[in-house]
């Protein structure tokens, strides 16, 4: 059994033979990307170490294609208006960034000359990709939050099978984009109204599974809204259980990686978001990812054993204990006893008269 007693500073001698076991006995490379197929068995042979068996289902596949009928954004096919706009009415001015099969575009209005951003997918991306798009266009046709991202209207080129979602633009780029450590009056900021969006998505059964600084987007303002719906999953039912191995590894909690560790599945289904949160707040304030020390590149075996074996990352010496205690109660290895987005816009540390 592995334990330390911060993720950050496990074993080296440990880390290093768990790394060299995976290798010889799954003959993988530990800096190869993370995929399903080649989980299973690395964190087999660690659970059997443990004397624990390891599940980690794959996201559910679906082909159902979404309907606009329930949400107030709607759909056009090229050339038609949508929402007062047609695709003819938009200029590209640059591209704000790219990946996923898709590329966003920094656009103008013609006549208006308002910006906005457009994301635009071609229709050659694999079914993977496919679905992650289909499953955004329906969470962004039910949102309508001022904190979570606005979408203007979806248009569809059904000849070619390129889709392209016009929504707000954001200034200010992302959270990924902040230089050095962030203070903490501004991160209370920031908090407050990521866990708004948080409580407000939750209410509605949505849980996100990809939050980190990159989906997190900021306006000259100093608003921040959620982006970026790719992978998160719609609840048909509030009991339903949310383990599945998607989203970014680096952000990703205990339970998610290892389905056996959340007490059969009667975990907070949301509580993987409110990891995510926690970790991105401390990432913030101490200007380096807090699983692993300052300018190390992770490696998804490293991960595995900080955030599965270790102890969650605390905030250092010098921050005020209320910040200290926020993000503990956000990053509880139990998932069951972490806050909600609710009762963490409660704490003290959002306090606005602190």
């Amino acid at each position: 059994v592995i334990r330390s007693s911060s993720p950050s500073s496990l074993s080296p001698s440990h880390t290093q033979s768990l790394k060299n076991h995976i290798k010889s006995e799954a003959s993988l490379s530990v800096s190869s990307p993370i995929s399903f197929s080649i989980l299973i068995s690395p964190m087999a042979l660690v659970r059997e170490r443990r004397q624990l068996n390891l599940r980690l289902p794959l996201p559910p596949i679906s082909d159902r294609r979404f309907s606009a009928t329930s949400a107030t954004t709607t759909v056009a096919t090229s050339g038609v208006v949508c929402n007062g706009i047609s695709a003819a009415d938009l200029e590209k001015l640059n591209v704000l960034g790219c990946g996923n099969g898709g590329i966003v575009y920094k656009v103008s209005h013609k006549n208006t000359a308002e910006l906005y951003a457009l994301k635009t997918v071609n229709g050659d991306m694999d079914p993977i990709l496919t679905r992650q798009l289909m499953r955004e266009m329906e969470i962004l046709r039910r949102t309508d939050s001022p904190y979570v991202v606005r979408c203007h209207g979806i248009f569809e080129k059904p000849v070619v099978g390129e889709v392209s979602i016009l929504m707000e633009y954001m200034d200010g780029g992302t959270l990924e984009s902040l230089r050095g450590a962030v203070t903490e009056q501004r991160l209370a900021g920031f908090a407050r109204q990521i866990l708004k969006g948080l409580s407000y998505l939750h209410a509605l059964k949505i849980v996100h599974r990809d939050i980190k600084p990159a989906n997190l987007l900021l306006n000259s303002k100093n608003e921040v809204k959620i982006a970026d719906f790719g992978v998160s999953k719609i609840l048909v039912r509030s009991l339903d259980y949310c383990n599945s191995y998607v989203g970014t590894c680096a952000y990703m909690s205990p339970e998610r990686f290892d389905s056996e560790s959340s007490a059969g599945g009667s975990s907070d289904v949301y509580a993987g978001d409110i990891w995510s949160f926690g970790l991105m707040m401390l990432e913030l304030l101490i200007g380096h990812f807090p699983l692993l020390p300052p300018g190390q590149r992770p490696d998804w075996a490293t991960l595995m054993c900080a955030v599965c074996f270790g102890e969650p990352p605390r905030a250092p010496e010098g921050c005020s204990d209320e910040f200290r205690d926020f993000v503990d109660c956000c990053l509880r290895k139990d998932s069951s006893k972490r806050w909600t987005a609710p009762q963490l816009l409660g704490h003290p540390f959002l306090r606005e008269d602190v």
